[in-house]
C-alpha cells in the first residue's frame, strides 16, 4: 500500500513539474521578442533636429556613441565634463523619449 501512495505522489510531481517548466519557458520567449534592436551609425547620419537638441541640453558633453533603430529613433552616448557616460533616446525629429 505504501509504494502505491509513494508511486502516485511521484506521478503526480512530474507531471506538475513538466507543465511548470513549459509555462516558464513562454515567458521568457515573450520578453526576448519585445526588446528594441539599435545598429551603430556615424555621427553624420544624425539628423539637424537631434543635433540642434543634443547641443541644447548637453553643450560641454560628447557623443560617445550613436545608434538607431528601425522606427527612426537614436540611442546615444554622451561623456559628460565629469567622465561618465550618460544613455539618452530621441527621435529623428528631435523629442527626447524616456526609457527604462
Amino acid at each position: 500500500m505504501k509504494n502505491y501512495a509513494l508511486l502516485v505522489f511521484l506521478i503526480l510531481g512530474i507531471t506538475l513539474n513538466s507543465s511548470a517548466m513549459t509555462g516558464s519557458n513562454l515567458i521568457a520567449e515573450e520578453i526576448t521578442i519585445i526588446t528594441d534592436e539599435y545598429v551603430k551609425i556615424k555621427s553624420s547620419e544624425l539628423t539637424p533636429p537631434v543635433i540642434e537638441e543634443i547641443l541644447k541640453q548637453y553643450p560641454t558633453s560628447k557623443l560617445g556613441g550613436a545608434f538607431k533603430n528601425d522606427k527612426g529613433e537614436f540611442k546615444l552616448i554622451m561623456v559628460l565634463k565629469s567622465g561618465t557616460r550618460k544613455t539618452v533616446y530621441i527621435d529623428q525629429y528631435g523629442n527626447w523619449i524616456n526609457k527604462r
